[in-house]
């Protein structure tokens, strides 16, 4: 069996390992945060201008079924991945569970493009949850290969670089998708509505066609584990096994509890930022609504590349911890602007500049936190399916909170006091663990 060392911090494998981000991405922005919700929300409105649908013989507010959408999808994955992470790694199959997921994802994410009317609705939650599963599926292994593929030295920039290909790639995707919706002519005056759809076809053909990159460069598996039978009873005691170990691991349970919380917090953001945009912002006009969420999702995407390198370069002169610390520590004062002073416009670019500067970072540094805590082991994905489970289970509550309250009150503002207490819990954790630590030589 290899060691894998062979692999570490090579460049090629490293870039290619990148350009994953740079393909999925595209899913992230045009379909999570971007177009998609605003289409969504368009075809869902009726004449009187109110967003009210019905599915499954129940009436919803449009923007809430979307949050339940999300959390629905994250909580199949959640189930899922530590089973399917344990087989991967037990039979080094975590190459071709991936290549599963990418391509589940980007074909659903294409046939949204059917997607054109409130009586194929089912297609676009169908298709908007089957793509969020293909996502995060794939995110699992894809994530499992950091350790294998970087030094600990490296990890951190090695994560920022992928999120900041990420951020790039979904962007220049982005802004020729808007070029189809905002000068129609120029595309042999297709109307909004079919730019859109074309736009979540692209989508899948963009995320496939550059994945092709990764898989074919990727080894299949860096340590070599010969392909083995009966693997979903021996995956399942694999996964027994893992969790096991954790259980002996207070530093990473610790740093997995304080994950699960503030990545509550930052996930719901991401997904549902766009909706509190539609829903509580004084825009003025239908075309200012559109017009002012797209520039504010370009300028989170465009800050929050050299937020990534920021927080990589904090994270090595003070400490992966204390820089996490200070993220959460801007997210919590993000919140509470939010929630006493963003009304207009101009307040929402702002906060807009705010979340780009410390989303990339507080998501790279969070991975490679993570992967530094890792002890010496095989069962790379194994580990990860647990950190994507605290991800994904968070990312059920969360997004369930905000669409819940949204029903209840009417307004998503009162839903940040939430996130202001899942962000504050998981700094609490963070600094347990930091005051925990066994010496100062093992702190992060």
């Amino acid at each position: 069996m290899s060691t894998g060392t062979e692999f570490k911090s090579n460049p090629r494998i490293v870039r290619a390992w990148t350009f994953y981000d740079w393909a999925n991405s595209a899913y992230s922005l045009v379909i999570s945060s971007a177009l998609f919700p605003l289409y969504f929300s368009a075809i869902t409105a009726s004449d009187e201008g109110n967003h009210q649908v019905r599915f499954l013989g129940r009436l919803f507010n449009s923007e809430s079924l979307q949050s339940y959408a999300i959390s629905f999808s994250f909580l199949v994955i959640a189930a899922l991945s530590p089973l399917l992470s344990s087989i991967a790694d037990y039979s080094g199959q975590k190459k071709r569970f991936m290549l599963f997921f990418c391509l589940m994802g980007s074909a659903a994410c294409s046939c949204l493009w059917f997607f054109d009317s409130v009586d194929t609705l089912w297609i676009g939650v169908l298709c908007s949850m089957l793509a969020a599963i293909g996502f995060s599926g794939s995110i699992v292994f894809y994530n499992a290969y950091l350790p294998e593929i970087a030094l600990p030295a490296d990890q951190d920039h090695v994560s920022a670089r992928g999120f900041s290909m990420g951020y790039i790639g979904s962007s220049l995707l982005l802004i020729f998708n808007l070029s189809m919706v905002m000068f129609p002519d120029l595309y042999g005056g297709i109307s909004g509505g079919d730019a859109m759809r074309f736009s979540f076809l692209l989508v899948g053909v963009w995320w496939f066609g550059f994945a092709q990159i990764t898989f074919w460069h990727l080894p299949k598996d860096p340590l070599s584990r010969p392909v083995k039978s009966d693997i979903l009873q021996k995956g399942y005691k694999e996964l027994q096994a893992v969790w096991q170990q954790l259980k002996g691991l207070p530093r990473l349970r610790r740093f997995l509890l304080a994950f699960f919380f503030y990545n509550m917090a930052v996930q719901t953001i991401m997904y549902l930022a766009t909706l509190f945009g539609v829903q509580e912002i004084a825009w003025g006009s239908e075309e200012k609504k559109q017009s002012g969420l797209i520039v504010c999702i370009l300028l989170i995407q465009f800050v929050a590349i050299g937020g990534a390198f920021l927080f990589s370069r904090l994270s090595k002169r003070f400490g992966n911890v204390k820089a996490l610390l200070t993220a959460i520590t801007v997210w919590i004062l993000i919140c509470l602007g939010v929630y006493f002073l963003v009304y207009l416009p101009v307040d929402f670019y702002l906060t807009a500049a705010c979340v780009g500067m410390v989303m990339g970072g507080i998501q790279s540094l969070s991975r490679s936190t993570y992967s530094k805590l890792l002890p010496a082991t095989h069962d790379h994905a194994s580990y990860f399916s647990f950190y994507d489970v605290c991800d994904k289970v968070g990312t059920v509550l969360g997004t369930f909170v905000f669409g819940y309250m949204n029903e209840v009150t009417g307004s998503m503002r009162y839903s940040i006091i939430a996130l202001v207490l899942f962000f504050g819990a998981g700094a609490w954790m963070l600094v347990r663990l930091q005051r925990k630590s066994l010496s100062p030589a093992s702190e992060i």
